[in-house]
């Protein structure tokens, strides 16, 4: 095994803003795994208030690289734990290597990984679209520009219900809000029933991640499912969020990879919860691992390279929500030329 890797940084379309803050570029780390000739690549965005930056993974890679490379590579689970154990501080690292490992088994098994999972593209939902905090006519704007049939509104302002009133008159599109742990208990009982008469599919992560007590009361009062982000990381999240949420969202670089992401999804479902994958802005490397896991999935966030006025890959189309992913083997992307 060989690893090599490049970091991006890649401009918005539009300043990306959530409660959490506003950035204009997504910095990530992009790897490259050659084994025996064969190439698979994988990508970890960075995001700030998670404290690993691009550099501390290309620090931790460097450090223990040659044991990254010397484990003789058969299967992308026995390389996962390896690589967990490597790096058990380092989630987002493993996310990347563990991704590219995957693109390295499609191709040895020369299928698409969604036809390695015997998975149907057919059966995959449709993924949104993000609309950021932002003014609420710049909101309206930005939705007016892409005409799409679902919709995550970014919220966790003093002015949410006028946001999605307001947005709601422009649109009869599947609404979704991401409140991004900004509410408190009490607002979330007000703001809830109101969102849920606009039309509101779901609201994902209304409270901090911790709040566990009030969780209970908005899950046993929400006349619409509420979707665990922040409060589901990693795999022993999934239980803990079960009578909590009626769903999880997962992120691949924050649970480590496409590997445990596929026993959160089994754990998931055997909870009866709904099961979301979700973007972190990936470019369309990140992304193509979301859209391979589709078919698995009760809604899908993947709308990272839509967001992006730049990209560093090839094989992910969109279509109105719709996406498509390249009949190569693996991830079936190529990166652009150059880089």
């Amino acid at each position: 095994m060989k690893v090599t890797y490049q970091t991006t940084n890649l401009p918005f379309r539009y300043p990306f803003t959530i409660s959490k803050g506003t950035k204009t570029h997504q910095p990530s780390l992009i790897v490259t795994l050659e084994h025996r000739g064969i190439t698979g690549y994988g990508e970890a965005p960075a995001i700030a208030y998670y404290n690993i930056p691009v550099e501390k993974m290309v620090e931790d890679l460097e450090r223990k690289k040659r044991m990254v490379e010397q484990f003789a590579f058969m299967e992308p689970e026995r390389y996962w734990h390896y690589l967990h154990h490597l790096y058990p501080m380092n989630n987002f690292l493993v996310c990347a290597l563990d991704i590219a490992a995957w693109d390295i088994y499609g191709k040895i098994r020369q299928q698409p990984l969604y036809k390695l999972w015997d998975l149907n593209m057919a059966n995959a939902p449709l993924t949104d679209y993000t609309i950021g905090i932002d003014s609420t006519e710049k909101m309206v704007e930005k939705m007016k520009e892409k005409p799409w049939p679902i919709y995550k509104i970014k919220l966790g302002t003093p002015d949410d219900i006028g946001i999605v009133t307001e947005l709601r008159k422009h649109t009869d599109a599947t609404l979704r809000v991401d409140a991004n742990a900004a509410w408190t208990t009490e607002e979330a009982l007000k703001k809830i029933p109101v969102l849920a008469e606009l039309g509101v599919e779901f609201i994902e992560q209304p409270l901090a991640k911790d709040n566990w007590e009030g969780m209970k009361q908005l899950f046993d009062a929400s006349p619409i499912p509420l979707i665990a982000d922040e409060s589901c990381v990693i795999e022993h999240d999934v239980e803990k969020c079960h009578g909590h949420f009626h769903g999880i969202n997962i992120k691949l670089t924050k649970c480590s990879g496409i590997t445990p992401a596929l026993r959160m999804i089994t754990k998931a479902k055997s909870l009866n919860m709904k099961v979301m994958v979700g973007s972190m802005n990936e470019s369309t490397v990140g992304s193509s691992a979301i859209a391979h896991l589709a078919p698995l999935l009760d809604y899908v966030d993947a709308d990272g390279p839509l967001l992006l006025s730049e990209d560093i890959a090839t094989g992910l189309d969109y279509n109105a929500g719709r996406m498509s992913v390249s009949e190569n083997f693996g991830l079936g992307i190529q990166l652009r030329s150059g880089q």
